[in-house]
């Protein structure tokens, strides 16, 4: 049951991969890798479930917790960079 679990979080890793690379935009593509961190934690989860060690959820929620931290990053990066038009990333700068 969780080996069927396992195989289908590869498949939906495999996609969101191949989203961030054919993403229509930056910021899709942004999403796409952030939606790949999320999945490898869900597979750290399982595969912690099924070789009984309960210690691997525990590395689960720090990669979670860097995943997060990075991806706003990048965005604040990424915004300040190419500055669309609809960024609101200029918080505290109402000149």
């Amino acid at each position: 049951m969780f080996a069927v679990a396992a195989g289908a979080i590869l498949v939906a890793i495999a996609l969101a991969l191949i989203h961030a690379f054919r993403g229509p935009t930056l910021y899709d593509r942004i999403l796409a890798v952030n939606m790949v961190g999320t999945q490898i934690v869900l597979m750290v989860a399982v595969l912690g479930f099924l070789a009984g060690r309960p210690e691997f959820l525990d590395i689960a929620l720090l990669y979670v917790l860097i995943s997060f931290v990075s991806t706003l990053a990048v965005l604040k990066f990424c915004c300040r960079r190419h500055e669309p038009p609809d960024c609101h990333c200029k918080v505290g700068d109402e000149d």
